[in-house]
Parts: C-alpha cells; sequence; structure tokens
C-alpha cells in the first residue's frame, strides 16, 4: 500500500468512527426496548408541546421496529460517513446543525404526533451532498448521494404526506436544511472535479489541434515536393 492509500485508508476509517457510533447506540437503545418490553415513542418530537421539545433531541434515536432501524441504518451510516470524508473541516457543524434546526423546525410545523426516527437526518445529509456536489462540481458527492438514495428507495416519494403513518414533515425538513447548508458552505469541502462534458471538450480540442498539426504537416510536403 502506498503511502497516499495508506493516508486516505486511516482518514477514512477515522470518517467512519463518528457515524459508527451513533449507529451503534441506536442499535442498543432498540435492544434495551426490546429486552425491557419498553416502548420509548414518548420520547419522539410532539409539535407545539413544550414537553415534545426533549423530542428534538432523542427523536432521532428511537425508532418504531427493527425495520425501521435497518432501513435508516445503513443510508445513515454511508451518508454520514461521506461528509466526515469529504467535509471534514465542517463535519461536525453539518451533524449538529441538522440535527438541531430540523428538529426545532419539526416540532413547530408538523401535525400534532410523535415523530420518531433518524430519516430526517438521511434526508438532510443526502440532500447536502447532492446539492453541494453541484454547486462544488464534484461528481464524486453527486455519485454517492444518488448511489444511497437509490438504496434506500423511498427517498423522493417520502417528502409526500401519502402515508399517514410515515414523518414526511422530518423528510421535508430535512431536505431543505441540507439544501440550505450545503450552499452555507458551498465554500468548503472536496475541490470542483470536471464534469464528463468538460472532458470531451477537451477531447475536441485536442483533435482539433491534431487536424491543424496534420494540415500544416501536409501543406509543407506538399511545398516542399513541388520545389
Amino acid at each position: 500500500m502506498s503511502q497516499k492509500s495508506d493516508i486516505e485508508y486511516k482518514r477514512f476509517i477515522l470518517s467512519l468512527i463518528p457515524p459508527a457510533i451513533f449507529v451503534l447506540m441506536l442499535w442498543l437503545i432498540r435492544l434495551v426496548e426490546l429486552a425491557g418490553g419498553l416502548d420509548l415513542y414518548y420520547f419522539g418530537i410532539f409539535p407545539r408541546k413544550i414537553t415534545g421539545l426533549v423530542g428534538v433531541i432523542t427523536a432521532p434515536m428511537i425508532h418504531a421496529n427493527f425495520i425501521h432501524l435497518i432501513n435508516n441504518t445503513i443510508p445513515f451510516l454511508a451518508m454520514l460517513t461521506a461528509i466526515f470524508y469529504f467535509y471534514h473541516t465542517v463535519a461536525w457543524r453539518v451533524f449538529i446543525y441538522s440535527y438541531l434546526v430540523s428538529g426545532i423546525v419539526v416540532w413547530i410545523i408538523a401535525r400534532s404526533s410523535y415523530h420518531i426516527g433518524a430519516s430526517g437526518l438521511i434526508y438532510s445529509y443526502g440532500a447536502f451532498l447532492f446539492f453541494s456536489g453541484l454547486i462544488r462540481e464534484n461528481v464524486n458527492l453527486l455519485a454517492i448521494s444518488l448511489l444511497v438514495s437509490f438504496l434506500y428507495g423511498s427517498m423522493v416519494w417520502g417528502i409526500l404526506p401519502y402515508r399517514p403513518d410515515m414523518s414526511w414533515e422530518s423528510h421535508l425538513t430535512g431536505m431543505v436544511i441540507g439544501v440550505i447548508l450545503a450552499y452555507y458552505f458551498r465554500n468548503e469541502g472536496p475541490p470542483p472535479a470536471r464534469f464528463i462534458k468538460d472532458i470531451r471538450e477537451d477531447d475536441e480540442e485536442d483533435n482539433e489541434v491534431d487536424d491543424g498539426a496534420g494540415d500544416e504537416a501536409g501543406d509543407e510536403e506538399e511545398e516542399w515536393t513541388g520545389s
């Protein structure tokens, strides 16, 4: 392994640690619920009630069942790891702002029900990666967010109120917060990468140069032969 590869590998491992710790905590909480016969849904966000404000901190840690938790685990781990890897200078701020601001907005605007789960954060991180990729013209960020969105399945539909048992308000709020953070941190992160169209333009320019060089060589040969 080259020195550069070794550095990138260590950087990846360090980027993986914070998301992995958070995901581990989510699973431990769910296991405690199962072992103790508990249902901690009342630690979710309940809009416009003072007691519901505690959910701003606790709601992302509570899940309705293991299917809910499993569906959130992989995209959360992948997207937050990507943010810590590509945006290590602002990753903690993106994490905290998404966590707190989206929770507060949900408490203000959402319907009267307990809102639980980390999916709102997933929408925020996915939108951050995608729109930051657009702003910074970095195809790696776009590819990561699109891939995880595909794996997550219902990400686009999740912002629409078509299921009464789903907190679409959390999803929509998270997405909006992610877009705002992408613009706010538009000068942070990896440098712009060349898009395919840029590469094609360069190839076309190279071909034009080659054709011109060939014509000049041909002209010189004709002039020399004619003399």
